[in-house]
């Protein structure tokens, strides 16, 4: 049985964490941290899943040759600078890991290093290497909140969750901090996970259940249709919670697997919820299909569909929006057999059916619509297969944002 906990990344044995204020971005408000930190007493296994976009920032590079081994003690990062395409990218990638080494006692392979914010401007390392004491000195069993406001870019609200789970006879805590909310799309968008466990795994496994959740979890997630170059979702295990350890896929995997889904699926969702300048979550599940593969093509498609997120806005249940994206999202699929409708915690409401408009009460559905999370439900009515895929509504204040974001 799976328990909801408290505690962020430290939640589990052995971890901790901080996060300071060190002035990456120069003129950045003081209150705002933008340099974290996660230390394992012990070595811990390490499995990590990266961007899929051609261009890659640095710490994707330096970070997948510290992980070569299968094994790391913690992890670097900092906000308010991509560090990518840049001038000394590389270097100063290099740099943080080994600063944080030098404040820690440790190697620099023993660190994931991870940066978020402007793209194609040189890391300010010197405030880094100013902010380095501090930030190893403030290290402590409740920075899980500290660390996750430092990664946060155009973030509103911290990303953190935990849970509890009982494996073989002992309690096993994973935890995890995220950020994103601009830059979002499948095939990870601009998202740092990084998730914590005191379970007993090993390497291979560990990275086997990544990369089996990832697909649907995070990548099931779409804002804006932009995938970046920094993105990571990296997970450490140090075996502190006494079990056996895990080392093939049985009964202890499958519940170890279960809880780290139920991690990635809350943080996919906080992003999607979070998006930028969004004022509500939009899920759309796609059941009756014909294969999970077609249900989520299509359930991407409506999630990520311009037209559905700017209705959806507007709370106007256009579900011709819906039906036209499922149409160009390349999946097979019978239209004259769809049902749509429209759900939240305002009740629910079937609009087309069979492909075809329904009469409805336009009043109910303006109800539905503006509540904080609206669920798309679509059934194909010819299979057994679904598949849920999280997104945003599209407002004015995106535009906003990213309209001047670089300056």
């Amino acid at each position: 049985m799976l328990k909801e906990i408290a505690g962020g990344v430290c939640a589990a044995k052995g971890f901790q964490a901080a996060g300071v204020h060190c002035g990456v971005k120069v003129g950045s408000s003081p209150d705002k941290n933008d340099l974290a930190m996660i230390l394992s007493e012990r070595e811990c296994s390490a499995a990590a899943v990266y961007t899929l976009n051609r261009v890659k920032a640095a710490p994707i590079y330096v970070t997948m040759g510290n992980l070569e081994d299968g094994v790391c003690r913690g992890v670097i990062a900092n906000s308010g600078n991509a560090n990518a395409c840049a001038p000394q990218s590389h270097e100063n990638a290099e740099a943080m890991c080994a600063l944080a080494a030098q404040a820690t006692g440790l190697k620099p392979g023993d660190f994931v290093v991870a940066s978020t914010g402007v793209i194609g401007q040189e890391l300010n390392i010197s405030a880094i290497e100013k902010g380095m004491p501090a930030l190893a000195s403030a290290l402590s069993g409740d920075g899980s909140d500290a660390a996750a406001r430092a990664v946060m870019t155009t973030d509103t609200v911290k990303k953190e969750t935990a849970v509890a789970v009982a494996i073989g006879g002992k309690t096993v805590t994973i935890g995890a901090i995220a950020k994103g909310s601009g830059m979002i799309h499948p095939n990870m968008g601009t998202m740092l996970c990084f998730i914590t466990t005191d379970c007993a795994i090993t390497p291979d496994v560990l990275q086997d259940a990544l990369h089996d959740i990832v697909p649907r979890t995070f990548n099931r997630v779409t804002v804006d249709g932009d995938t970046s170059t920094n993105d990571m979702c990296v997970a450490l295990a140090n075996g502190m919670a006494g079990n056996e350890q895990i080392e093939w896929k049985d009964d202890d995997y499958t519940l170890f697997h279960k809880a780290l889904h139920q991690v990635c699926e809350t943080m996919a969702r906080a992003i999607a919820a979070d998006g930028e300048g969004a004022s509500r979550l939009v899920t759309c599940t796609v059941k009756a299909a014909r294969s999970e593969e077609s249900a989520e093509r299509l359930a991407k498609a409506v999630v990520g569909s311009s037209l559905v997120k700017a209705a959806l806005f507007g709370a106007d249940a256009n579900w011709g929006r819906v039906l036209c994206a499922m149409g160009y999202s390349k999946a097979p699929f019978r239209p004259e057999y769809v049902d749509i409708g429209f759900s939240s915690i305002q009740g629910s409401i079937l609009v087309c059916e069979k492909g075809t408009g329904l009469d409805f009460d336009e009043e109910l559905a303006k109800k539905i619509l503006t509540q904080d999370e609206v669920v798309i439900e679509v059934s194909l009515n010819e299979g057994g297969h679904e598949a849920t895929c999280w997104g945003c509504d599209l407002t004015y204040d995106y535009v906003k944002i990213n309209g001047d974001y670089r300056t």
